[in-house]
């Protein structure tokens, strides 16, 4: 029999989610591996600084945190990171390599010793950084991408494909790292190599094109002495994105593109499973997977519409068995060994934890990282999938989180707030998984609602392409779009509806309040505000013409970027509004918004400025989680009228 309902205005709900619980289940595991017969894999620290550890899964089935604080497993390569550790067993014993985040060096870890540094510091700019490894025992090498700054501007860079030598000569001397083909693309993803060690394969792409819009997939010969020569285009271009190539057991080439206009898998050039769906994704960091060969010549793969499922793809039928369980949505880093399947699968009742799948049996379970529920499930948000209409017809993807608290409801009649999220990227997708920041939200009876606007991945190339030089636009109409469909069928009051994202969804937000009058405040975390200053070496490298596709070509269409930016129409936004900064961001800097909070003063608009020593694009240490979710809800208190029993004052200022 179940308790009635006890009716307290939404927003008040008491809840046992607070920021402290949402930061600490912040994160989740990544880049998993095999070394050997054991499987490893990255997971965050929120409260040890927000450094990242590696773990190790022994064969008993017990975890070990093998790099205690202040080892930090994370690579800044195009910033955004990528695969930043690989090992292998010699003598039966595992050997890895490492980037380590605060010096971006590579570094040897033995069981039972310190790591020992295998490639020296730079003086130089933003100095040597490492990413995507392949350890090569055999050869004494680590094969990689080198990042290299020449100069101090963010613009001062090469990246190659270098190889490291194991027994740490190169430790001091830069002279000592080898380059394996000539400096080709402005960008590089590790190169892997067949079977036969005689080729390999790479990706490389370069400006203005992200890997998203066209990459280049090259084949080299792989000479005695150890260099890659000969290398040739096999597929990709200007308008295919190759998001990953892999060398099957036979010989065969894998490879996942988009040339049909969804990410699908190709094998020397032959589509192996043509569907409307996508086996790849945006490739944001290096080395992300999203399919793995098998020794059988079957093929693990992360493939999906939306959401994403983990499967078995047999090449000679082009049919794909999914793994059974719970897991609704998988991220894109999955590892092979024999018949051995490790990814990383969540629901939404459920975080990300590591899933091993035997290829043989079809049988998946649960490895490491165990979700254990925090709360009662009882207050985990109750989402539902959506599809919206938006200007001229076109669908809208969203996720629906409605106000859910197992023991109260709202008096009649009353309709709840609601946050319309934007996700980052823009080129992105909000994933359908439990995240206890949307619980903190829901159980206190305020709604959320992500929305894959126009531009968003996993919907296939049309869809992505909506965002072509309407950035700021397609995103702000889909977004409204949603928000006023929910206050029209009564779902959310229309009275307060807030806008708030993080990176690209940072500025659609701002872009929000500064265009429409559908929102009553906003949550601006790490924007980019000034599009002009943000495309003239306003932003690092990797996306610093991003916006030549997202915007129009600076050159062509200069006026289009000081009227699309908030930051030169401060005089539009007239709701209040919250604004959060990491003071290290070297991709959204600080500077842009103390320009735009120069030209708010004085316009009588409440607002608040949290700026975090010691955090960059993305918030990672638990004490800054928990000041800037504690805010974000004091914003919403004070604007929507609401009185949550847990309230941190946030003092807003005009």
């Amino acid at each position: 029999m179940s308790t009635p309902s006890t009716p307290l205005p939404y927003g008040s709900w008491p809840s046992p989610v607070d920021a402290a619980l949402a930061a600490a289940h912040d994160g989740h595991p990544e880049y998993v591996g095999f070394v050997g017969d054991e499987a490893w894999w990255t997971e965050p620290r929120p409260t040890e600084g927000g450094r990242r550890t590696l773990v190790r899964r022994h064969a008993d089935g017990t975890e070990e945190s093998v790099l205690p604080a202040p080892w930090n497993v994370r690579s800044r390569v195009i910033e955004y990171g990528g695969q930043p550790w690989a090992g292998a067993v010699t003598d039966g014993t595992p050997l890895v390599v490492f980037t380590h985040f605060a010096d971006q060096r590579l570094y040897r870890y033995e069981p039972g010793a310190e790591p020992r540094p295998l490639t020296p510091l730079s003086a130089v700019g933003g100095g040597l950084r490492w990413a995507d490894p392949t350890v090569l025992v055999e050869r004494g090498e680590v094969w990689c991408v080198l990042e290299e700054f020449t100069g101090e501007g963010p613009a001062d860079v090469r990246r190659v494909l270098a190889a490291v030598p194991l027994d740490g000569s190169a430790a001091e001397d830069r002279t000592a790292v080898r380059e394996l083909a000539p400096e080709r693309h402005r960008f590089v993803t590790g190169p892997r190599l067949s079977p036969d060690g005689r080729r390999a394969v790479w990706l490389g792409w370069d400006h203005p094109r992200m890997p998203w819009d066209g990459t280049d997939l090259l084949l080299a010969d792989v000479g005695d002495d150890g260099t890659l020569t000969g290398a040739r285009v096999v597929a990709g271009g200007p308008d295919e994105s190759i998001a990953q190539a892999e060398f099957a057991a036979d010989g065969a080439l894998l490879y996942t593109g988009d040339r049909d206009g969804w990410w699908n898998l190709y094998r020397d050039g032959i589509p192996l499973c043509p569907r409307e769906e996508e086996f790849g994704g945006p490739l944001w960091k290096v080395g992300l997977r999203w399919f793995a060969p098998l020794d059988s010549g079957l093929i693990a793969v992360v493939h999906g519409r939306g959401a994403t499922a983990l499967g078995v793809l047999d090449p000679t039928t082009g049919e794909v068995a999914d793994a059974a369980g719970p897991w609704t949505e998988f991220a894109p880093t999955i590892a092979a060994h024999g018949e051995r399947v490790v990814a990383v699968g969540a629901s939404a009742h459920s975080a990300y934890e590591v899933v091993e799948l035997d290829a043989r049996t079809g049988h998946a379970r649960v490895i490491g990282a165990p979700h254990r529920d925090a709360i009662d499930p009882a207050y985990h948000p109750r989402p539902e999938e959506r599809v919206f209409t938006g200007p001229g017809g076109r669908d809208i993807h969203a996720h629906l989180h409605p106000p859910h608290h197992p023991a109260h409801t709202a008096p009649a009649g009353e309709l709840p707030p609601y946050i319309i999220w934007a996700h980052g990227g823009p080129t992105g997708r909000s994933p359908l998984v439990l995240d206890l920041e949307i619980a903190y939200f829901t159980s206190r009876g305020i709604g959320v609602a992500e929305v894959n606007y126009g531009g968003s991945t996993g919907y296939g190339r049309e869809y992505r392409d909506r965002l072509r030089e309407q950035w700021g636009v397609v995103d702000v109409e889909d977004c409204a779009a949603v928000a006023l469909a929910l206050a029209d069928e009564g779902t959310a009051d229309r009275a307060r509806l807030a806008v708030r994202g993080g990176s690209a969804g940072g500025w659609t937000t701002a872009a929000s309040l500064a265009t429409t009058d559908v929102y009553a405040c906003g949550t601006i975390i790490y924007p980019v505000l000034d599009l002009t200053d943000w495309s003239t070496d306003g932003t690092h490298d990797f996306e610093s013409q991003y916006l030549e596709s997202l915007v129009g070509p600076f050159a062509e269409v200069p006026g289009r970027y000081a009227e699309r930016s908030p930051a030169a129409h401060a005089e539009r936004i007239t709701a209040p509004f919250l604004l959060l900064q990491g003071l290290d961001d070297v991709i959204c800097p600080p500077a842009q918004c103390e320009r735009f909070l120069a030209r708010m003063a004085g316009r009588g608009v409440p607002h608040a400025y949290l700026a975090f020593e010691g955090e960059g694009h993305g918030f990672r240490r638990a004490d800054t989680m928990i000041r800037a979710l504690e805010a974000e809800l004091s914003l919403y208190a004070q604007v929507f009228g609401l009185n949550p029993p847990d309230l941190t004052p946030l003092e807003l200022t005009e």
